[in-house]
């Protein structure tokens, strides 16, 4: 099942390599390419490899939703993003005998716009009201650990956007594979991401924005049981409209209670960047808080802010 399962990754690769990459910027969902949790963000977006993230996995990799170890796990994140944008996400996770499953939804909210038509006789535009563009994303994870080192992890999702009276829509898929080596605690990962059909808006077809992620990480220091760690993270990135990327992350916790990130991003226009901490009080039941702040260049910064809950 391991080989099955990169030999598909492998084949969803070769599919995406023989696509035309001279234009940029010609898929659409393009909200789906926006990092969703803070964690990941923090960490330059290099997070397919980290094994406990629980709920999260399904924006990341539902691969590493196998390594899950609670019974149930929640998270609601936000992002005031550019332009008075508001991203809104949330995840939960149950993990079964068979197998654990999830759920996730992204609501990316564009805000009031106004909506203007032509004066007759005149080169001039009146208003007529207000419309609410809004993309949205569903989806459903299921993921498994086939050994005590390996997982696999598909997500099917439903993905819409809409403006004003015109809307489209589309299934995709996610998959993924997270395999621990065993040469020390070095990972390695793959995830395909926005896998699908093309589809077509009003008379425009368009691509999908799938991405293959390749990503590995090691604790240079310590290691999840100990009083302090420190992980490397680095990923590359290959998306279906646009050149290669590279994100690197770097993330020390002590105590499993405190944990400072940062990250940074090669071969973006704009991005390059981005930190963050997260905070775990060690309750009597599993909670976490994580904010990030990223550097978009010339167009601002962003925040992010994920809370995490959880029942063993």
């Amino acid at each position: 099942m391991k080989r099955f399962s990169l030999i598909v990754l492998f084949l969803l690769y070769q599919i995406l390599s023989a696509q035309d990459f001279k234009k940029t910027a010609t898929s659409g969902f393009v909200f789906l390419e926006i990092p969703v949790t803070a964690r990941t963000a923090a960490l330059g977006e290099a997070s397919i490899t980290l094994v406990d993230v629980n709920s999260d996995a399904v924006f990341s990799n539902p691969a590493a939703l196998g390594f899950t170890n609670n019974l149930h796990s929640l998270s609601v994140s936000f992002a005031p993003y550019l332009a008075d944008i508001k991203q809104y996400a949330t995840s939960y996770a149950f993990n079964s005998p068979i197998g654990i499953f999830g759920i996730g939804a992204i609501l990316f909210d564009y805000g009031d716009m106004p909506k203007t038509q032509k004066v007759a006789g005149q080169r001039v535009y009146e208003i007529i009201g207000n419309f609410r563009p809004q993309g949205l994303s569903l989806g459903i994870t299921y993921s498994k650990m086939l050994t005590d080192k390996f997982s696999f992890g598909v997500t099917v999702k439903y993905v819409s956007e809409k403006i004003d009276i015109y809307s489209v829509d589309n299934f995709l898929f996610d998959g993924g594979v997270l395999y621990n080596t065993g040469l020390g605690s070095l990972r390695i990962g793959a995830n395909i991401q926005n896998f699908g059909v093309d589809a077509q808006y009003i008379n425009d077809p368009f691509k999908m924005p799938a991405m293959l992620r390749l990503g590995a990480a090691v604790e240079v220091l310590g290691s999840y049981q100990s009083n302090y760690r420190l992980t490397t993270i680095v990923e590359a990135v290959h998306p279906s409209d646009g050149d290669e990327r590279l994100n690197t992350g770097l993330e020390f916790s002590w105590n499993n209670m405190i944990a400072i990130r940062g990250g940074y991003k090669f071969f973006y226009d704009e991005e390059t960047y981005s930190f963050g901490i997260g905070l775990n009080p060690n309750l009597s039941f599993p909670m976490s808080f994580d904010f990030a702040f990223s550097n978009y260049g010339r167009l601002g910064n962003i925040l992010r802010f994920t809370l995490q809950v959880g029942l063993l």
